[in-house]
């Protein structure tokens, strides 16, 4: 059944030109060198830790045992980097047993080659999975094959397999515990989530000045959201800080977009105009100094002249109806973040009815990621095609360097496990950085081995110096970190005295093996995202067309219940949307058709859909509040508007073209008798245009074919 669909995914990637800007661009992405903060204290932290762990074990059990806890010590650090908002402690310590586990399983399995083959297929075919939960699990698990597949080759007996796995978690440990007695800016990872949401909505509203239906990138809230879930052990431990600002800018963004834009604000010139950039002037000043009170722990200190600016008593008399409502409300929600971002105007308890949300421990994370597993176990599922890849080029890559007579033949299933995602253009850019960080590493580590000789304690030293180098230049590209990975696996394999046989070329050539069998696998069974984009654009339409219509619904209905169906509306709007952007990134670089949507065509589609968005963002500005008198019309455009859009997104699957006549209906009928609201009247207008240049988008390409 798979090699209709393995031919049919290699026969569209047949196209010499593609395949050869597609390989130009993931090269140079993946040797590219990035420009980012160094965290010296932090790498210089991690490199203690390995140090120590080290030095005790060469002192107390010897080479052999160092190597071990080595790389447990080595992984737990690398764990404490990854983007995840857990405490640092949680990550090296489950990144200690889950090392340990894998190791002690290698050992008892290593002696027979092909239990040893069963438990590496399966277990790289686990770790493939991991990634549904995320990239820090498949970081960690992939990590964990890799150094698997290193480990059991050192020279040791079963009894002595648990020693090697004690020792190697107590490498984690130890990292867990430095992080504990040596903190380096707590809440940090937190802090700069909250401080960049605040300082993307100063931008943003510097940018409305000048253009009123300016854009806005989501990607900042919704990572700062994702930041303040926290666990129970965290949220006793929180900065006060931290508790409501997030909250309070996630609602400063409609009210500026409903401010600046002269669909429903004020004329786009004129003394309300006026007064309206010097209110998004103010109000990105104090943003502003309020993501640099909560980025650096300080106390906030509000530039007079803008809280002068908005509070000026002459804003009644040039701003009158929805943008003087607009214009207080900000002024209030700018105020509550002067409140949220001072911590010493607040106790550390959160405040009543603020958004706390919780964070499950890692053993309830069980069952959840468990589901999400289950739910990749279909044959379209990107991440079950890389598990299923993973595996079988580590197995491959495993035999044929176990038979070519260069020994030490796991460098090609290591480089193999390490460079392959579950997309096209992360898996070619790691496999050419990979292959020339290797050699740079190998050969600058080898020619120091040869020519130098060093002893079993020079070795350490110059292994955890090529550690504290990974550590500091990890987030600045993969070519930079993987030079220093090669160098410490040299000296740590060359302080045990194995490997000291193996020259250069047979590493390279071991790791360009492992490169190109993952990168040949992506060939033969893909994953493309390009196909998939019809898909992932329907779903964001649906999204966005249900939040419009739970938005307009509440105009009907204002004396409700106050349910949060608006927020998780949003939330799912969101949602898709990143999806959205991140499979078009994906997309970009993959040498196959366009399969109906070119570039043309995804760039006035995402034009169209985001516009759909701020228009009901604009109307969600302006929800009435409770008592305020009801708009029945609203109603109708509520059932327009979300069968338009679900019959359109069903349609865009289908390829088909999409129709909005539900809300065509309702915008005809209208133009007679207008409801008794301006915005609704407004914004059904605009929102059919949305939908209209959406289909102008889509279908364009087969009208001119």
């Amino acid at each position: 059944m798979w090699l209709p669909t393995v031919w049919g995914g290699f026969a569209d990637t047949l196209w010499s030109m593609s395949w050869l800007r597609a390989l130009k661009e993931t090269a140079r992405s993946g040797l590219t060198v990035e420009r980012r903060r160094l965290e010296p204290v932090v790498a210089a932290r991690g490199a203690l830790g390995l140090a120590l762990v080290v030095g005790l074990s060469l002192a107390l059990f010897g080479p052999a045992v160092a190597v071990s806890s080595a790389f447990g010590a080595f992984q737990a650090a690398i764990a404490t980097f990854q983007r995840s908002w857990r405490p640092r402690p949680t990550l090296a310590l489950a990144s200690g047993a889950s090392l340990a586990v894998s190791t002690f399983l290698g050992y008892l399995t290593g002696a027979h080659e092909a239990l040893f083959l069963a438990l590496l297929l399966l277990w790289t075919f686990l770790a493939g999975l991991a990634w549904a939960a995320g990239p820090t699990a498949g970081i960690i698990a992939s990590s964990n094959v890799a150094i698997m597949l290193v480990t059991v080759t050192l020279p040791t007996s079963v009894a002595t397999a648990a020693g090697h796995a004690l020792v190697i978690f107590a490498g984690g440990a130890a990292q867990a515990a430095l992080v504990v007695l040596l903190p380096v800016r707590r809440w940090g990872a937190q802090r700069d989530a909250l401080a960049d949401a605040l300082a993307a909505e100063a931008d943003y509203a510097r940018r409305l000045r000048h253009d009123p239906v300016a854009p806005f990138d989501p990607v900042p809230l919704m990572t700062a959201r994702s930041a303040a879930a926290v666990t129970p052990r965290q949220a006793r431990t929180r900065p006060a800080e931290l508790h409501g600002a997030r909250g309070v800018a996630e609602r400063i963004r409609p009210v500026l977009a409903s401010l600046a834009d002269p669909a429903v604000g004020v004329p786009e010139e004129g003394p309300e105009r006026a007064r309206v950039r010097e209110l998004l002037a103010a109000a990105a000043e104090v943003l502003d100094a309020a993501a640099h009170a909560i980025r650096h722990g300080e106390p906030m200190t509000a530039p007079p002249p803008a809280l002068a600016a908005l509070r000026t008593p002459d804003t009644g008399a040039v701003l009158k109806g929805p943008p003087h409502r607009a214009a207080l409300r900000l002024t209030a929600l700018l105020g509550d973040v002067v409140e949220a971002a001072d911590p010493g105007t607040r106790t550390p308890e959160a405040p009543a009815g603020a958004d706390t949300r919780t964070r499950p421990t890692l053993l309830r994370l069980v069952p959840v990621v468990v589901a999400e597993v289950r739910a990749e176990l279909r044959p379209d599922s990107p991440v079950l095609r890389h598990a299923v890849r993973v595996s079988a080029v580590t197995a491959v890559g495993y035999l044929l360097g176990t038979w070519l007579p260069f020994g030490h033949g796991y460098w090609a299933p290591m480089a193999s496990v390490m460079v392959m995602r579950p997309d096209f253009s992360q898996t070619y850019a790691r496999s050419v950085a990979r292959f020339g960080g290797t050699l740079v590493g190998v050969a600058l580590a080898t020619a120091v081995v040869r020519s130098a000789h060093p002893g079993t304690y020079l070795s350490a030293a110059l292994a955890v110096a090529c550690a504290f180098g990974m550590y500091l230049l990890m987030r600045t590209g993969y070519a930079a970190g993987q030079t220093f990975v090669s160098a410490y696996v040299v000296f740590l394999l060359g302080m045990a005295g194995a490997g000291l046989t193996q020259t250069v070329r047979e590493r390279v050539l071991l790791t360009l093996l492992g490169g190109i069998l993952a990168m040949l696998s992506y060939a033969v069974y893909p994953a493309w995202e390009t196909p998939r984009l019809r898909g992932r654009l329907a779903d964001w339409l649906a999204s966005v067309g249900a939040f419009a219509a739970v938005v307009t619904a509440r105009y009907a209905d204002p004396a409700g219940p106050a349910g949060p169906d608006v927020r998780e509306a949003l939330l799912r709007t969101r949602a898709a949307r990143v999806a959205w952007q991140e499979a078009v990134a994906r997309a970009t670089h993959e040498p196959v058709r366009h399969r109906g949507l070119s570039h043309a065509a995804v760039e006035q589609a995402e034009h169209a859909l985001a516009e759909f968005g701020r228009v009901a963002m604009l109307l969600e500005a302006h929800l009435p509040e409770r008592g305020t008198p009801p708009v029945p019309a609203a109603a109708a455009l509520a059932e327009s508007l979300r069968r338009s859009t679900e019959r359109g997104a069903k349609e865009v699957r289908e390829r088909r073209e999409p129709h909005w006549d539900d809300l065509r209906g309702t915008v005809t009928a209208w133009s007679a008798r207008p409801p008794d609201h301006f915005l609704l009247d407004k914004g059904a207008a605009l929102l059919l245009e949305c939908l209209d240049e959406l289909t102008t988008a889509l279908m364009e390409p087969k009208r001119s074919a």
